[in-house]
């Protein structure tokens, strides 16, 4: 019938996990580099991301907020514009570099086709919107610090970082709210690490990106295509 919102087809979102994916590295490792340079974060913090770092790299299940707060004891204290405008400069100088061609092109593929482009990310707030000023995401979902009653940074993330299985929930939740239960649907999805697999597995379309170890075996078993972005 006419009118009837159910006969509509629905909204069609592609998902786009940022860091490894669009981008040939990781966000918040080129920050705290950045920011052990810069001589704002000393070497005890410094030690402990390390050790954090070497951790997921072997795949140990950890609290994810903790780190977020580390890099951020950088900024504690500092008023969010500073450190917002802060934050997208070193995104202008040191990551759009590192966004990928071919990202790009799929991104714009995407939006040609009439399709949400979503990125799902657990990189910091400002840095993926200021990506979203150069490319084409039309929604962006990171970790988001919290401010204090004076408009500062804590070291503390508001609610969750975004990442792994939190990527869906957070997609599922902001889709639902958008258009409506079942007026949506996840046709595309990239990710690049093994904590990525339960959105990609959520969608019509994985796509393993430049994967990891344990993601191309699943991609694999799955037969997932898999894209060798550089």
């Amino acid at each position: 019938a006419m009118g009837d919102s159910r006969q509509t087809k629905p909204v069609e979102i592609a998902a786009f996990d940022f860091d490894g994916t669009c981008i040939s590295g990781n966000s918040p490792v080129i920050l705290v580099s950045h920011l052990v340079r810069k001589g704002l974060l000393g070497k005890g913090t410094l030690l402990r991301i390390l050790c954090w770092a070497a951790a997921y790299k072997l795949r140990l299940p950890q609290n994810e907020s903790w780190v977020r707060g580390a890099v951020f004891s950088a900024f504690e204290g500092k008023k969010k514009e500073e450190v917002d405008e802060y934050l997208r400069d070193f995104y202008d100088s040191h990551l759009e570099k590192l966004f990928r061609a071919q990202a790009n092109e799929v991104i714009e593929e995407h939006r040609a086709a009439g399709r949400e482009v979503w990125a799902v990310t657990a990189t910091f707030e400002p840095l993926i919107q200021q990506a979203m000023t150069q490319h084409g995401y039309t929604q962006a979902f990171s970790t988001r610090m919290k401010i204090d009653s004076d408009g500062r940074y804590t070291r503390e993330v508001e609610g969750l970082p975004v990442e792994g299985s939190q990527k869906l929930e957070v997609l599922t939740r902001e889709a639902n709210a958008r258009f409506g239960k079942g007026n949506w649907v996840l046709t595309h999805a990239y990710g690049d690490h093994h904590s990525d697999r339960t959105l990609l597995a959520a969608a019509e379309h994985p796509f393993a990106v430049t994967p990891d170890r344990p993601l191309r075996r699943t991609a694999r078993n799955r037969e997932w295509p898999i894209l060798n972005w550089r």
